[in-house]
């Protein structure tokens, strides 16, 4: 559910900022239709908060030597606090692993690992995963073409806080 604190000018910061984070203030504001004072006021908040939790640049993965992107499904071998929590600090100290998230289904963990090339992960998984503690099994899933990435957050547009996504704001109609 959208936070009730976020109202449309929020929203259209967020919006901007994810898709330039390096924007001036004085732009944003423009953009969003204040003065810039009160943008900054509101940006400072939303950081605040944690609803930005940071700015990043977009790197293009060939050249850093990390363009081939394989995705893991973890098997934990027991489902005890202490199995995920060993597992999830090992998997948030390993540089390769882009990402790592915890699922519900037939495997516990989705790895997202960036290296350069097979012989990479291949090392990887020996070298590294292998030590990992609590695993019981693994499946390699090589991405042949990364079609959409990125890991924009979709902004509500056109809607009050707290409605239903497919729902459109009520429009003042004037009463003839």
């Amino acid at each position: 559910m959208l936070d009730a604190r976020l109202d449309p000018i929020d929203l259209q910061i967020l919006g901007e900022l994810q898709s330039d984070g390096r924007l001036t203030n004085v732009e944003l504001a423009r953009r969003v239709g204040l003065s810039p004072t009160p943008c900054l006021e509101r940006v400072r908040r939303l950081e605040r908060d944690g609803v930005i939790r940071g700015y990043r640049a977009d790197l293009d993965p060939a050249p850093l030597d990390a363009g081939l992107i394989v995705f893991v499904e973890v098997a934990i071998d027991r489902t005890s606090h202490e199995a995920f929590d060993r597992f999830a600090q090992a998997a948030k100290a390993l540089a390769e692993v882009a990402e790592c998230h915890m699922v519900a289904g037939g495997f516990d963990y989705l790895l997202k690992v960036r290296v350069s090339d097979m012989q990479a992960y291949r090392d990887f998984l020996g070298r590294a995963l292998a030590e990992v503690p609590h695993i019981r099994e693994t499946r390699t899933y090589v991405v042949m073409e990364e079609v959409k990435s990125g890991g924009r957050i979709p902004i509500p547009t056109g809607r009050q806080p707290g409605a239903s996504p497919n729902t459109t704001p009520l429009r003042n109609k004037k009463q003839p």
